[in-house]
């Protein structure tokens, strides 16, 4: 593979510390956890309210359809794909199906909540036996381990019936933007050639429009859908819900950053929205 320059050390940086601190539950908590400190102070009633806003904003976040709101724009954007016209030459799979620790801890690989992406991989390398599978996905953490999120999901996919001769390992990657780079550079795709992008539906904006910007064209396949027709139900709890809104504020914030670096075309790309001359 040619050399490929990845993403800046002070973007991945920046997105690996004060992202997190910038989710909606790591604020909130954050909030009260300075509340509290202040109540020790003579700031004591700057303290008591913060803790209050904090319970109240967790509250609202926790019992209201406020995550799926935020999540459906973002999943409704591309349509599940039909599957009409000629075969895919390829499939690109992101990582985040398998987590690259446990797996190693254990000595076989952990599927984590996004276990449809290989699933997913795995029914459309059947239906389409000539495709290559490419699996993209090395170490996302600030601090880089050994340890390839890639490396585990080739055993994942070879047990799900899938020949290893026809995966591509794409084990360098840390982030989404360094997905498109190096998958596009490793594979070289030519000019008419059908490639599909796996990923979970949420997550499928940012990526199309990093492909795009990368040169890699792409055809959106997305998976793992977090919400449906019903935004709201007492059956729901509220932990999850609280998952919903990090999610799409890490999408939503993701967007923005890299449509402000100039890394995407658009704010929300969609399917006719962005795609290369």
């Amino acid at each position: 593979m040619r050399f490929v320059q990845g993403d800046s050390p002070l973007f991945f940086f920046l997105s690996k510390t004060a992202g997190p601190v910038l989710l909606p539950t790591n604020f909130m908590i954050g909030l009260g956890l300075i509340g509290l400190v202040l109540l020790a102070t003579r700031f004591k009633a700057a303290g008591r309210r913060l803790m209050a806003a904090s319970i109240l904003l967790l509250a609202v976040c926790a019992y209201s359809p406020l995550g799926g709101l935020l999540l459906s724009p973002l999943e409704r954007r591309f349509p599940a794909w039909e599957g009409s016209g000629s075969a895919p030459d390829g499939i690109i799979v992101l990582g985040g199906q398998v987590d690259p620790d446990l797996s190693a801890d254990h000595g076989r690989p952990v599927v984590s909540g996004r276990g449809g992406r290989i699933i997913a991989a795995a029914e459309l390398a059947r239906r389409y036996p000539k495709a290559r599978v490419v699996l993209a996905g090395g170490s996302s953490s600030l601090v880089q381990s050994a340890e390839r999120e890639a490396d585990h999901s080739v055993a994942l996919l070879e047990n799900l019936g899938v020949a290893r001769e026809r995966i591509v390992v794409e084990r360098n990657s840390r982030n989404t933007y360094e997905n498109a780079a190096f998958s596009r550079a490793q594979v070289q795709p030519q000019p008419g050639e059908r490639w599909l992008l796996v990923t979970s539906a949420y997550h499928m904006p940012r990526a199309v429009g990093l492909f795009r910007q990368a040169g890699f064209p792409v055809e959106a396949y997305p998976v793992d859908w977090r919400v449906g027709e019903t935004m709201f139900s007492i059956d729901d709890v509220s932990a999850a819900r609280l998952g919903q809104i990090d999610i799409a504020a890490r999408e939503w914030i993701g967007l923005v950053a890299y449509r402000l670096a100039g890394r995407t075309r658009e704010l929300l790309p969609g399917p006719n929205v962005g795609n290369p001359k």
